[in-house]
């Protein structure tokens, strides 16, 4: 349990839109809100890197570009180019979707050999790397198996979702994951997350990421109790 005040809660929310239609217009808009929030990142597809880039620059806010998302069914060798031409573009945040395919087929030394790649391109440029696993796809065994393969390539994060499958992210998943990744691997929770209650049963349960769409009215109703308590904290 910690104190945590209203701007660190903001600084655990990656501000989302990976709609396939968002204008240039919902990019601004993402960006503005996430400098008037002070939210830690914003989610983006990675053909909007550089714009985000430029429209975030001289901020502590950083780009996050999505990379084989929300499907995950690239080549690793694709992935790797991607990441790199995110980052060329001033992505400096990346989230990646496992190849699912090989997960479903048990093929570990692959989904190894992709996350030791991708993870290796962001340690090189000094930026998080992030392993979205989309667990509503995925049982115990398959869970498991890469929390084990990710505690050994050690990503900063892992991340339950992409909030575009059959459903987002769980508070026993992001448990399960927290307790079987170790210290030096964080986990993300996404998909779903759309209420306050939700966003702190997700804290409790080990996130140190949010991942979601709906950070202002979270942050708003977290304010608004604060306010009512007449506290500047929250204890989680």
């Amino acid at each position: 349990m910690r104190n945590w005040t209203l701007d660190d809660l903001c600084r655990l929310v990656d501000h989302t839109n990976l709609h396939p239609d968002a204008t240039e217009e919902d990019m601004v808009k993402l960006c503005d809100e996430a400098k008037k929030y002070h939210f830690k990142m914003v989610a983006i597809n990675q053909v909007q890197s550089a714009f985000c880039a430029k429209q975030l620059a001289g901020t502590d806010i950083d780009t996050g570009a999505a990379i084989s998302f929300p499907l995950g069914q690239t080549t690793i060798a694709s992935k790797v180019f991607d990441t790199r031409d995110a980052i060329a573009n001033g992505a400096n945040e990346i989230d990646y979707v496992v190849n699912l395919t090989q997960v479903k087929a048990h093929n570990w030394a692959y989904i190894e050999d992709e996350m030791a790649q991708i993870v290796a391109v962001c340690k090189e440029a000094g930026i998080p790397s992030k392993v979205i696993f989309e667990n509503c796809l995925l049982n115990e065994e398959e869970k498991l198996a890469l929390c084990a393969i990710a505690k050994k390539v050690e990503p900063t994060f892992v991340k339950t979702s992409t909030g575009f499958s059959k459903w987002g992210a769980t508070v026993e998943d992001v448990a399960l994951m927290k307790a079987n990744v170790g210290d030096k691997v964080q986990v993300k929770a996404a998909g779903g997350i759309r209420d306050a209650d939700t966003f702190i049963a997700m804290v409790r349960a080990g996130a140190t990421r949010i991942g979601c769409s709906a950070g202002i009215p979270i942050i708003q109703e977290i304010r608004r109790r604060m306010e009512e308590q007449g506290v500047d904290s929250i204890q989680i």
